[in-house]
């Protein structure tokens, strides 16, 4: 087919039609996923970004007809399979994203893929186990189950083990897990802070812990408090929470986000009630409440007030520095930084606020490599899509190599262990606000 030009407005992005008897036609699918297909076969823009796209070309070039119409319709959900909707095609690649007339939404028309196949056929126990955070990490982080957990995790011939009856690559870094865990840790640290209200941010907080957070990075809550209460700004914890739902939505399970979204829009709408803004430690949940279930439930008006209150951390405390009311007073220079920008939040439109905030710090230097770190929360460590995602980190990993940094850097505890862990120049990930902690020196 030949190409048009793409549509030079900003991308526009529509609800998710998933309550729709339409969406879950199974042949109605199959015709948008031929469509799609073959704009993207066509265009071939976003063949480096991660193993969709060329597993999607080579099914078309190995085909009779080298062209879409050749490809067996059951080859489609191969495509699908490799996508773990970064979004980045999306916002940063496609061309004919709406308002362009072919109105191409590679990543929402996967996760449609990824919920019929779901509906169809269910999932393997490993997925449904890796998805669901809450009880794992939970069961995890009982005291003495999580030194035996970790112990286990290490030992070489329990992850071969682990492998060829589970399904978790051997190779795969798999993250600590504590008894004592961040609402553990935070809630003891929680004062009365005068805060001040500026730009659209009323200094009061709330963290929303996440399981990642809660469970395997429980100091990185210990840093945002300190940084928060250092700069005058109010910090406390969600009072209960559920996960985000993010693990679900890329397995297809959309009933389920639905009850954790039920579970946690409440609490966090009473919180906007009463006056708090919402922060994260995780991008992608971040980005679960500021785009993906407003798009899925775009009729809830809980949904959307949680949605405007809801920060990039370094989002809120660089609005604030706009303002004046970022303390910039830095004893400790953090030197040469390399910063893995997280696929969940380059998409989220903020720009480089992490980098900017760093920067701010004398002798102090921050070069930002916006490639994808391949790890996805579970992509990474299955077996079949390990080395896939080797392969779709190296690029990343050589640039930090190159760089020979003082401190490595990502907002996504999961995608910077993941390049530390193939890294020939790194010993460890930090997170950002580990690091503007030890660069105010609290």
């Amino acid at each position: 087919m030949a190409v048009r030009e793409g549509s030079l407005e900003a991308p526009t992005r529509h609800p998710v039609e998933w309550k729709t008897e339409k969406f879950w036609e199974h042949d109605d699918l199959d015709q948008e996923l031929e469509r799609v297909y073959d704009i993207c076969h066509g265009c071939r823009r976003c063949v480096s970004l991660c193993d969709s796209f060329p597993t999607l070309f080579d099914l078309v070039d190995e085909s009779e007809t080298m062209e879409v119409d050749g490809v067996d319709k059951a080859d489609f959900s191969k495509v699908s399979d490799q996508c773990y909707l970064c979004d980045l095609c999306y916002m940063t690649k496609c061309p004919y994203v709406p308002p362009h007339e072919w109105a191409v939404d590679f990543p929402h028309l996967m996760l449609r893929a990824k919920a019929v196949k779901y509906k169809e056929e269910g999932a393997s126990l490993r997925d449904r186990v890796l998805t669901s955070t809450d009880k794992v990490f939970a069961a995890a982080t009982i005291p003495l189950v999580d030194i035996t957990v970790n112990a286990l995790n290490k030992n070489a011939t329990f992850r071969k083990v682990f492998e060829s009856t589970f399904g978790v690559h051997h190779a795969a870094p798999i993250p600590e897990f504590h008894s004592k865990t961040m609402r553990k840790r935070v809630q003891p640290m929680v004062k009365p802070v005068t805060s001040k209200a500026v730009a659209g941010t009323t200094g009061k907080v709330a963290l929303y812990a996440t399981c990642y957070g809660n469970y395997n990075s429980p100091s990185i809550g210990e840093d945002f408090v300190k940084v928060f209460q250092h700069n005058d700004i109010y910090i406390d914890l969600v009072p209960k929470e559920a996960c985000c739902g993010m693990p679900k939505l890329e397995l297809g399970d959309l009933n389920t986000v639905e009850k954790l979204k039920n579970a946690n829009i409440p609490v966090l709408a009473k919180l906007v009630d009463e006056g708090y803004d919402l922060v994260a430690p995780i991008p992608s949940c971040v980005l679960m409440y500021k785009q993906e279930l407003p798009l899925l439930f775009p009729d809830d008006p809980d949904v959307a007030k949680v949605r405007d209150a809801f920060f990039d951390p370094f989002e809120y405390l660089w609005i604030r520095h706009k303002q004046g009311e970022l303390k910039t007073e830095f004893p400790q220079a953090m030197g040469d930084i390399a910063y893995q920008v997280a696929c969940h939040q380059r998409v989220q439109n903020i720009g480089l606020k992490t980098r900017d905030v760093l920067n701010l710090v004398p002798n102090t230097d921050v070069t930002a490599h916006e490639r994808c770190s391949g790890h996805d929360g579970t992509y990474a460590v299955k077996k079949e899509t390990h080395a896939k995602s080797v392969k779709i980190a190296r690029p990343v990993v050589r640039k930090v190599d190159q760089q020979e940094p003082d401190h490595f850097m990502s907002d996504c505890p999961m995608a910077a262990t993941h390049i530390a862990n193939l890294s020939e120049k790194v010993d460890r990930a930090e997170h950002p606000m580990t690091l503007l902690r030890m660069a105010y020196g609290l």
